[in-house]
């Protein structure tokens, strides 16, 4: 089994309630990938609570393998969902480790 977990930070917006509805979109079409990508073992998106640290959004996925990985991240249902932070993503981070 493959862990995902990726990190996100985005820019500052005009107002906070602004950055988290585009979080909030952002965390919402995440987790419905859950029944369009057969694939995807679990998947969890969580939302940062803790203004003292940098990252903005956590998500965390499971998979049989880094084939099943690699196809999740071509999905054309995954790459829209990135399309919602596109221009307002300022960093990523990442780590896939075996299970």
């Amino acid at each position: 089994m493959i862990k995902h977990i990726v990190l996100f930070k985005l820019k500052e917006m005009e107002t906070p309630e602004a950055k988290l509805a585009v979080m909030n979109r952002f965390k919402s079409a995440l987790e419905a990938l859950k029944g369009k990508i057969e694939v995807l073992r679990f998947i969890e998106v969580g939302l940062n609570c803790n203004p003292n640290e940098d990252f903005d959004i956590a998500l965390t996925t499971e998979f049989d393998n880094m084939e099943d990985l690699a196809f999740y991240a071509t999905h054309p249902d995954h790459v829209a969902a990135g399309g919602i932070i596109k221009d307002v993503k300022v960093a990523r981070s990442c780590v896939d480790y075996e299970f």
